[in-house]
């Protein structure tokens, strides 16, 4: 149960840095003006979250492995692959999840090169590859960390206070979209 709670807590964390990543870009980056980037009312895009826990799960194992062409270790490029295959995948399948639940998706990538109906495209898979780099090899072990040192009290009401907050934006968004 104690590691359910973990990636609870994993996917919670991930889907706000999600947010917040998708918010920056576009008021920062893009200079198009906020909008709330998560399918949800609250500050969290979950298949950030979804996609970071499946890149735990999936590739943590990988990680650890030393990989070698000559001498040269490839682990990190397999990884890279890894993440950009997997990421991918789970865009292509929230695009379709968010067309028949919401009537579209909140992205179009048409304007990139190598893109498969705007809901996926070379592009932004090699920056979600970069991005999943970055989670897995230095803030995921930061995190780890962090929680391994807080208290199991202090989690466990963390995960229900977060689990709480969720079910309530779910009962939200399937009243406002579906009833």
């Amino acid at each position: 149960m104690k590691r359910v709670q973990d990636y609870f807590l994993y996917f919670v964390f991930y889907s706000i840095i999600g947010w917040i990543y998708e918010v920056f870009l576009e008021v920062v980056v893009y200079r198009w003006g906020f909008s709330n980037r998560g399918a949800l009312f609250g500050p969290y895009c979950i298949v950030y979250g979804f996609g970071a826990v499946i890149l735990l799960l999936t590739l943590s194992g990988l990680m650890k492995k030393k990989i070698k062409l000559g001498p040269v270790n490839i682990t990190p490029l397999l990884v890279f692959v890894g993440i950009i295959v997997i990421t991918t995948v789970i865009e292509l399948i929230a695009s379709y999840i968010m067309e028949f639940t919401l009537g579209g998706w909140q992205w179009d990538y048409t304007r990139f090169s190598f893109n498969f109906q705007g809901r996926i495209a070379l592009n932004p898979s090699v920056r979600f590859g970069i991005g999943g780099m970055v989670i897995l090899y230095l803030l995921h072990p930061l995190v780890r960390r962090f929680t391994e040192r807080t208290s199991e009290r202090m989690q466990r009401v963390t995960a229900l206070v977060c689990l709480a907050v969720l079910a309530a934006d779910c009962v939200h968004f399937v009243l406002k979209n579906w009833l």
